[in-house]
């Protein structure tokens, strides 16, 4: 694990649901999604930011493990913590748990992701600034390092 962990708590909601009665599985992308966009506009970096400087997040990849049935009004918290980032490419893993007790998991999410360029249409290696923003200490690696 690279940096610390940031928590995100939610409460689901009853637009959040599908005809079972429990969270449609699209919706646990926009909580995570939520969580993520948290983190990094909570270290500086929100879609203001994004704007300015033409630079923002791009999913490359993810897979999600569902645990446990998500219903009405349950409170969880979003664990989000990197768990690499080389070159360009980022790896973070989420986590969704009860408010009540963290060793209830009900769904875990690996994503891969990078920092990308909204005018060249490219990725690129991740800034100071967005280095900061995914909750990494110091600034990244020199771009000789990163440039593979």
């Amino acid at each position: 694990m690279l940096g610390s962990i940031h928590k995100y708590a939610t409460a689901i909601q009853q637009s959040q649901l599908d005809s079972f009665g429990h969270v449609n599985n699209a919706v646990y992308l926009q909580l995570f999604e939520e969580a993520r966009w948290d983190l990094i506009t909570q270290n500086g970096y929100g879609p203001e930011q994004v704007r300015k400087h033409k630079l923002g997040p791009c999913i490359l990849e993810v897979h999600l493990s569902f645990k446990r049935e998500l219903l009405l009004g349950q409170r969880i918290i979003i664990e989000s913590w990197l768990e690499a980032y080389e070159g360009k490419i980022a790896r973070m893993i989420q986590r969704m748990v009860a408010v009540e007790d963290a060793k209830t998991v009900f769904c875990e999410a690996h994503f891969v992701f990078a920092l990308f360029d909204l005018t060249a249409r490219k990725l690129v290696s991740p800034t100071p600034d967005w280095w900061r923003a995914v909750g990494l200490p110091g600034a990244p690696p020199a771009a000789s390092a990163r440039s593979r």
